[in-house]
């Protein structure tokens, strides 16, 4: 499914929550940017993008591919990296290459 997605998949997303699924705990990320990377489309036939999430600022989560799902997207399973903490929260995010 990750193959799949295009930076005009999470375009209209954001400002919107995503759920975040650890275990039996669920945790709501808000997608506050969906930025194009500049690059080469490579074998994907894709321009790569990047994603980032803000969360609660505790607990922050290590990096890891997670499941997120959405309202419109469905379920995704996408690697999450912790960015930067603070009072406002946790920010990860997603690069698709």
């Amino acid at each position: 499914m990750a193959a799949d997605l295009e930076l005009q998949s999470f375009v209209p997303h954001v400002g919107t929550t995503f759920t975040l699924h650890v275990g039996e705990t669920t945790v709501p990320l808000e997608l506050v940017a969906a930025d194009a990377i500049p690059g080469d489309p490579a074998d994907r036939g894709r321009p790569p993008f990047s994603l980032e999430f803000l969360g609660p600022a505790d607990p922050a989560y290590a990096q890891a591919t997670v499941a997120l799902t959405h309202p419109a997207l469905g379920t995704l399973e996408i690697f999450l990296v912790p960015i930067a903490r603070d009072a406002a929260g946790t920010r990860y995010q997603a690069i698709f290459t």
